[in-house]
């Protein structure tokens, strides 16, 4: 017969062997977002989001601050998870560092100057020229 404490131990050594997973798989998060592979970056997302919530179940965290309430024993696993957290904080960085690069080289191709002019082809197929600030392209 298994006891509340041996219940206790026994989802203790399992979380801790999910935030190990977990670390893992933010550390493969990150190397798939320094070579911009975001499609292997999505397929991570549901198994990772399925991780969490498992490791919330066996911790039996409720909300942000039940994690408090968890005896000494779970003091290994919350910092495993503080250092969970962190890494997930090191992808969001890099996010977002990869978004301002996209916006910077998106502003460098937007011309702002009025004399520039952009080529566009009329109804006939012809090579038009068409200044700035005139019908251009997006007006139409």
């Amino acid at each position: 017969m298994t006891t509340p404490a041996d219940e206790g131990a026994a989802a203790l050594a399992q979380a801790l062997l999910l935030a190990q997973t977990l670390e893992e798989m933010l550390e493969q998060e990150f190397e798939h977002l320094k070579v911009q592979n975001l499609d292997a970056f999505e397929a991570s997302q549901a198994s990772k989001n399925e991780l969490l919530e498992e490791l919330a179940r066996l911790a039996g965290i409720q909300g942000p601050h039940s994690a408090d309430e968890l005896g000494p024993e779970w003091d290994g696993f919350k910092e495993r998870m503080a250092h969970c957290r962190d890494m997930h904080r090191r992808n969001e960085v890099l996010i977002g560092r990869k978004i301002d690069a996209i916006r910077g080289a998106l502003q460098s191709l937007q011309v702002e100057d009025p004399a520039s002019s952009v080529e566009i082809y009329d109804r006939l197929g012809k090579l038009s020229r068409v200044r700035r600030g005139g019908r251009g392209y997006s007006d139409a």
